[in-house]
């Protein structure tokens, strides 16, 4: 029994649209499917060995990490970087720029479709060829409405390489976007505690102004009875006016970084403004820890974002190879063409044609071969961008894991110090007003407890800002699956789900 040919039957442009999408399904894509490629990844964090922190990974916050410090003032402040920041709303648009470039990759699978409308006047000549006239000049008239297709199969895969480039570089945006958006969170609350140890220090030197106007107080009635010499009066005068000028050099750095909140949240500086808030002397608030080092090369959106843009040429290249293969494309074209619009639209006005053309370049003076070699070289370069990523994420993750650790111990012993000066100037004085010491006695142990006081609010600043350090160099609670869309887009690509 002979079975027909499913084509049997068939008009000739249905015939020749369905052979070519037999063709395109069976097509292969050349060029080298995407491994994502190695990288130096240590077992366990050096700095991590010996100490851990109460709060376990699996309770991070996902989103909102600046909560964990309990501020609600921050809170208002890292709300207000996701809706007015403009560098985060530079790198959303940047993303919807590479969303559009995946659609228009994505448009070459389908074929392109134009109407065309025209009407020609035209004077045809009179002489024949030996120079003899003929008659007189002939003018002719002709109108045309067609439409028009040409579609080009992907046999090679060229359309799909090129989509999945696409596709990745707009999932490396997706990534861009969130590692933007991250640091500008982590400037804001360094800042903002940078600015609240300040606000400490500016506390500190009130309370050290008033202990100084005591002293010198005390040296003016002790040089009124005769006790002390004037010389002590203006060492004590000295200090104090010492003190209210540094007190008031910390005024040009509480309005920089009033300044620079302002610019991070989007808003004029000289229309934004925070309320003094000294620093409280609590110690911050404990992070996730930093659990294994292979984890981090899911949770940092930069070492995404260039993993990302290493498939992204790894797919160029695909592109590259399918220019040395033959492109297959089918064209053709119907309506009609007559004299006048009148009957225009009638049968034997009609016309139409339609066929496949096959191409393929002989010789481009290697031009093919360098641009092989330089998608190559790009998917090099961006390989090794990678890996020097994922290096600096755990430099990162490193630094501040120690610096934890070491300003942790640091602050045991500075309070202890503290404690020890206080101790110093109050038994100082004593002995002062007992006549036993001079007064350069008690400014020298004053100094010294305005100097150790100020390291230890300075110290607690710092470990505050390595606590948002360390949180952004583990992600902010961010992974990689968060990337949008990534099996919804590889689905609509792929032409055999269509």
């Amino acid at each position: 029994m002979n079975t027909p040919h499913p084509t049997s039957g068939m008009p000739p442009l249905a015939k020749a649209m369905t052979l070519a999408v037999c063709a395109l399904l069976g097509a292969c894509a050349v060029g080298p499917d995407y491994v994502r490629p190695d990288a130096p990844t240590p077992v366990s964090y050096k700095e991590d060995r010996g100490w851990k922190v109460a709060q376990p990974s699996d309770t991070a916050d996902r989103g909102k990490w600046w909560e964990v410090f309990g501020d609600p003032q921050l809170n208002a402040l890292a709300e207000q970087v996701e809706i007015s920041n403009q560098t985060v709303k530079a790198a959303a648009a940047q993303y919807e720029q590479a969303r559009a470039l995946v659609e228009s990759a994505r448009a070459a699978y389908f074929p392109t479709i134009g109407l065309n409308a025209a009407a020609t006047r035209a004077q045809s000549g009179s002489v024949a060829s030996n120079g003899v006239a003929i008659g007189s000049p002939g003018i002719s008239t002709s109108r045309s409405l067609s439409l028009n297709a040409s579609w080009e199969a992907d046999i090679w895969g060229k359309v799909r390489r090129a989509t999945e480039a696409q596709t990745s570089s707009a999932q490396a945006s997706a990534a861009d976007l969130a590692a933007a958006r991250l640091s500008a969170q982590g400037q804001l609350a360094q800042s903002y505690f940078t600015l609240r140890q300040v606000d400490a220090q500016i506390q500190l030197y009130a309370d050290t102004i008033v202990a100084y106007q005591k002293s010198l107080q005390l040296t003016r009635n002790q040089y009124a009875g005769g006790v002390a010499a004037r010389a002590d009066v203006v060492a004590a005068e000295t200090q104090l006016k010492t003190a209210q000028a540094q007190a008031i050099n910390l005024g040009v750095q509480r309005a920089q970084l009033e300044h620079a909140i302002a610019l991070l949240i989007g808003q004029p500086a000289s229309a934004f403004s925070l309320a003094a808030a000294p620093l409280a002397n609590v110690p911050p608030p404990p992070v996730p820890e930093a659990g294994l080092p292979s984890q981090l090369l899911e949770r940092r959106p930069d070492v995404a974002a260039a993993e990302r843009q290493v498939a992204a040429a790894n797919a160029q290249i695909g592109v590259a190879r399918a220019a040395y293969f033959p492109a297959l494309s089918l064209t053709g074209s119907a309506g009609f063409q007559g004299p006048s619009f009148a009957n225009l639209l009638t049968l034997p006005n009609r016309f139409w044609s339609i066929g496949p053309q096959l191409a393929a370049t002989l010789f481009d003076g290697g031009a093919r071969d360098a641009q092989n070699r330089q998608a190559r070289a790009v998917y090099d370069q961006n390989v090794a961008l990678y890996r020097q990523t994922v290096l600096t994420g755990f430099q990162e993750v490193e630094d501040n894991l120690s610096a934890m650790r070491i300003m942790e111990q640091q602050a045991v012993v500075q309070e202890e110090a503290l404690q020890a000066a206080r101790e110093s100037v109050r038994l100082t004085l004593n002995q002062y007003k007992a006549g036993v010491v001079s007064y350069l006695n008690v400014i020298t142990a004053q100094a010294t407890e305005l100097t150790t006081a100020r390291a230890s609010v300075s110290l607690l600043g710092s470990r505050y800002v390595a606590s948002v350090q360390l949180i952004q160099a583990l992600g902010g609670g961010w992974h990689a699956t968060s990337l949008p869309g990534a099996d919804a887009v590889n689905a609509a690509n792929d032409p055999a789900r269509r």
